[in-house]
């Protein structure tokens, strides 16, 4: 079964926007840090965006923060993220992780526990 399942990438012309959701089938949902990983090829995999249920506090990659909004839904069991302004520096495949902390999603040397298996994001100038 799987745990978490994104959806949301496609197409999107440099400028716009796009929401990324992944959908968390884990028990206890608000017991998780849950995050966004994304990886172009050629390139190692980055920590974009975490949210700690703990303490609600969030993490963002420097160079999507003013751009990009992390966001829980805990009835709905699920995280966003909100993609505006993009560039086609932001294409990748995107990956949501969930742990116990956004210490993986802060430091990548770190594997978060449980990963999806991606949705495309392709940002066209």
């Amino acid at each position: 079964e799987e745990q978490l399942v994104e959806s949301g990438g496609g197409l999107v012309q440099a400028g716009g926007s796009l929401t990324l959701s992944c959908a968390v089938s884990l028990r206890a949902f608000e017991a998780y840090a849950i995050g966004w990983y994304r990886q172009a090829p050629g390139k190692e995999r980055e920590g974009v965006s975490c949210i700690n249920h703990h303490d609600r506090s969030t993490f963002y990659l420097d160079s999507v923060k003013g751009r990009f909004t992390i966001s829980s839904d805990s009835a709905k069991a699920t995280v966003s993220l909100q993609m505006n302004n993009v560039t086609p520096e932001d294409t990748a495949l995107y990956y949501c992780g969930a742990d116990t902390s956004c210490l993986p999603f802060r430091n990548t040397k770190y594997s978060s526990e449980w990963r999806g298996k991606g949705t495309q994001v392709t940002v066209f100038s």
